[in-house]
């Protein structure tokens, strides 16, 4: 791809100080291109349909396009075309209908319809997130009043009805979803979160024939969700973090009976009944590595199907066997097949064999102590070659969200900037998840105070290797992880890093709340309490106020049309560097939002990172 091509991709292009300059790579990767890298296939977002007999899933590269897929085998067959890219954190999954006849699935915010057979797809009614009502009607969700709600629509009228209106006695003020339907299509079952305890999401039941509405649970500031109906439509299984850990627990479709299921100190996600009701097979995760399990809905006990890396999506197919997505540090995202008593095999792995047959760095577990004694985990990759004759730089890498993690997944960038020679940590600071409902809630009401500590932390951990060079360290981050990485750039008085690389994200979190989408508003209330009566703790996790103290020069990149982070966060930002006098290098993308999807973009960034990186660090 040469400059010209780029220059479609490319907008604001400026730089103030001594700034990066090309110069011979160290070590070129051998194996790993960042071309291949973008162009390569990734499936997600499996659902499957028609009796179990049909698979549908999103598969992300040029596009984010819908395809199909028989669980017993071959070649899938793509039912869209020309779908422009979606972030797989805000792109609903594609639905099959029960006869297996018709797909639905979300686009440029409206539900289309597609022929599972092949077809046109047409434009049916504004909304998101379709789930199937018999084969007539969906279940979606609108936007109304600042609120999302579900509604209903039949395929001869889409004319959305909303579906919860009985709500004698319950706080109707909130934000509606994860609806799921019941076997006979009478009820669903859905989570409710009210505006007023953002931190409190509850298991509600609609009758579909009246909109009367009750509560299956509910407990303030606790998070109940996922739920999924046992195949005599009798009990609601659903997972809660009551216990400290998102726990399976069982509810009686009329509110009663309800009890913990298991109890394995992990994250329980995506539950889904056996048809013959005597297992329900879920996704376990421990310490971000998430095995595939079927649990006994008598006794709680789990059976380990398949030990992750990464499973998700989990689905039972009409045969009774389970297809799923996979993934892990060294297997690019595919989907696979487990039938009893068999090694799971690969129903479709679309990566290109020079991708799969590329040498992988071992992902190693690592823990070390913050300021004030609290164990951080994170993951570690080591380059060839590292030893304490020849140390190497590194890179400190928080995520994005905060409430996420980096775990057992398919990350070809770390990869390839390990082959390149860079040691790379990926730090899961407090707030993350996969450690207990106490540690994901340790970062409420002090974003970029103590987890910024923690990354830090993990410098210094880096520093104390012997086979890591000292004074050769970055901190790289994307969204939140963004905001960590300026946080940590401004307020390291030890001198650890060298540079930092910003990726669409926050440097001043008081006008970013009044900047953003109202899901990442929300979330930001959510763990930091609403800025008219949190103002002091929003200014101390603000790193614009504190850029006097940067010393060290910054890569700066957002897209244009981000909503989530507005690239108002980042103009703020470099307007304060240039008037400070501060090193820095800032690229904008027309094309892209929160998140560089298409190509063109993210080879030109991964670029523009690898020779920032060389320049202050090898």
């Amino acid at each position: 791809m040469s400059s010209d091509d780029l220059s479609m991709w490319v907008g604001k292009d400026e730089h103030e100080g001594v700034l990066a300059q090309p110069r011979r790579d160290v070590r070129p990767p051998a194996h790993w291109r960042l071309e291949a890298i973008a162009a390569t296939p990734r499936p997600r977002s499996l659902t499957v349909g028609g009796g179990g007999r049909l698979g549908v899933f999103i598969q992300d590269a040029d596009t984010s396009d819908v395809w199909l897929v028989d669980p017993e085998g071959g070649v899938p067959d793509r039912l869209t075309a020309g779908r422009d890219p979606a972030p797989y954190w805000e792109d609903p999954a594609p639905r099959l209908s029960p006869d297996g006849s018709t797909v639905a699935y979300v686009d440029t915010g409206y539900i289309w319809l597609v022929p599972a057979a092949g077809g046109p797809a047409r434009r049916f009614v504004e909304g998101s997130t379709p789930v199937w009502l018999g084969n007539d009607r969906l279940v979606i969700q609108v936007e109304r009043d600042d609120t999302t709600r579900l509604a209903v629509v039949g395929l001869k009228d889409p004319w959305p009805q909303r579906l919860a209106t009985g709500h004698e006695g319950l706080d109707e003020y909130g934000d509606e979803g994860e609806a799921a339907v019941s076997p006979a299509s009478a009820a669903v079952a859905y989570t409710f979160t009210p505006r007023g305890d953002l931190n409190r999401s509850e298991i509600r039941v609609v009758a579909v024939a009246d909109g009367t509405v009750r509560a299956l649970t509910g407990t303030p500031r606790m998070h109940d969700n996922s739920p999924a109906w046992s195949p005599d439509g009798e009990t609601v299984v659903y997972a809660s973090e009551r216990s400290g850990f998102f726990e399976l627990h069982l509810v009686g479709a009329d509110g009663s009976g309800d009890r913990q299921l298991t109890t394995a100190r992990a994250d329980h996600t995506e539950p889904e009944w056996h048809p013959d009701g005597r297992r329900i097979l879920a996704v376990r995760g421990r310490r971000n590595r998430f095995d595939l399990v079927a649990v006994d809905p008598a006794s709680g006990e789990a059976e380990v199907l398949a030990d992750g890396g990464l499973w998700s999506n989990p689905r039972w197919t009409a045969l009774g066997a389970v297809i799923a997505a996979y993934e892990d540090h060294a297997t690019p995202p595919e989907l696979r097949v487990l039938t009893p008593g068999a090694t799971p095999r690969a129903l479709h792995a679309p990566a290109p064999l020079p991708v799969r047959r590329a040498p992988y760095a071992e992902l190693e577990d690592l823990t070390f102590r913050s300021h004030d004694g609290l164990e951080i985990p994170g993951f570690l990759m080591r380059p060839p070659g590292a030893s304490p004759e020849a140390p190497v730089p590194a890179v400190v890498y928080p995520h994005g969200g905060p409430t996420m993690a980096y775990g057992d997944e398919w990350d070809p960038h770390a990869q390839y900037f390990v082959e390149r020679g860079y040691a790379w940590l990926a730090v899961n600071f407090r707030g993350s998840t996969g450690y207990g409902r106490d540690f994901e809630r340790a970062n409420h009401g002090v974003w970029g105070v103590e987890d910024t500590r923690d990354c830090l932390a993990a410098a210094d951990c880096l520093r104390s290797l012997d086979w890591v060079d000292s004074e050769r360290l970055a901190i790289f981050g994307a969204s939140y992880g963004s905001y960590m990485a300026l946080l940590s750039a401004t307020d390291d008085t030890e001198g650890r890093f060298r540079c930092a690389v910003t990726k669409y994200g926050d440097c001043d979190i008081l006008p970013c709340w009044a900047q953003g989408d109202r899901e990442g508003v929300q979330d930001l209330e959510r763990m930091m309490g609403h800025p008219s009566t949190a103002r002091e703790a929003y200014r101390a996790g603000s790193p614009f106020r504190r850029l006097h103290a940067l010393d060290v020069p910054l890569l700066i990149a957002h897209g244009v049309r981000d909503e989530r982070v507005s690239p108002k966060q980042s103009e703020q930002l470099i307007a304060e560097l240039r008037r400070l006098g501060k090193t820095f290098e800032y690229v904008t993308y027309p094309t892209e939002a929160h998140g560089l999807l298409r190509a063109g973009p993210q080879v030109d960034f991964y670029r523009r990172l690898t020779r920032f990186l060389d320049w202050y660090l090898m």
